[in-house]
């Protein structure tokens, strides 16, 4: 889990270096282009599973809300510090149990109010909105949780009657054609150097797709789901090393409270009774 949060935070890292350059659809497929491609082998040593699924619609919905998700976070990652829109983005914990009632119909689980109200009071201090320091963008990161946390309950409900192989590959390739479709309007030939950027948005963000897969063969959620946020430690490295900005102290106090709040969340919804 700490090997996927590497290679996530530097598919961050490769996206904002991408976004000074080309407009934020042309960096999401890249992302997805190079992303399939790079799934193609390990799909084909995978189960190699047959295409056709009776489940056609909710890899459409788990496909559109996963690409969403992507452009709202590669949209903030480009204009806001590396670490805060990573943090943003890895409080979507705080939305699954909201979504599982929803779509699911699951009870929350006893205790949720703690972690939200805490996750809630990080965001806040990260945002600052009395300060005059607040940027719509830091909603965008949100924005870009939420429909993650949709996304990741998507997956859930079609594990029950897909193989993980075949749920990969319609994301993949719903993700990249859908991605297509406004290249026509937005595109802006990469320089030779950027080409490099490009692809390796897309293959350490393949890499760090197998290794949060193989944690999560190799041990429960609760347990190795909370490793995840050490890619916001990352993140703030490549933040200082590459591009110099530092957090201040509000900032750190919020990242703590909202992993803090993320994990306490997590755990509740995977061993928690329910409310």
């Amino acid at each position: 889990m700490v090997a996927s949060a590497l290679l996530f935070a530097g598919m961050s890292a490769a996206v904002k270096a991408a976004s000074f350059e080309l407009p934020n659809g042309v960096v999401v497929f890249f992302r997805n282009l190079v992303g399939l491609l790079a799934l193609l082998p390990w799909l084909r040593g995978s189960e190699a599973p047959t295409l056709r699924t009776r489940h056609l619609g909710e890899h459409l919905v788990r496909g559109l809300a996963g690409l969403a998700a992507m452009y709202c976070f590669f949209y903030a990652i480009g204009h806001m510090r590396l670490a805060d829109a990573v943090l943003l983005y890895y409080s979507l914990p705080l939305f699954l149990p909201l979504i599982e009632r929803v779509w699911l119909k699951e009870p929350l689980p006893r205790g949720l109010g703690a972690p939200l109200t805490v996750g809630l009071l990080g965001v806040l201090l990260i945002l600052r909105p009395g300060l005059g320091l607040f940027r719509p963008v830091a909603l965008v990161a949100l924005l870009a949780a939420l429909f993650a946390a949709v996304a990741q309950v998507g997956v859930r409900r079609l594990t029950l009657t897909e193989p993980v192989a075949r749920i990969v590959f319609y994301f993949g390739t719903v993700a990249t054609l859908a991605s297509a479709l406004p290249l026509p309007w937005l595109w802006r030939t990469p320089r030779p150097a950027t080409w490099g950027v490009l692809v390796a948005t897309g293959v350490l963000a393949t890499g760090g797709q197998i290794c949060l897969t193989r944690a999560y063969a190799l041990a429960s959620a609760g347990r190795v789901g909370p490793f995840i946020f050490t890619g916001v430690v990352f993140a703030g490295i490549i933040d200082w090393l590459l591009w110099g900005t530092l957090p201040d102290a509000p900032s750190v106090l919020g990242a703590l409270l909202v992993a803090g709040a993320a994990v306490l969340a997590l755990e509740l919804r995977v061993g928690g009774a329910p409310a």
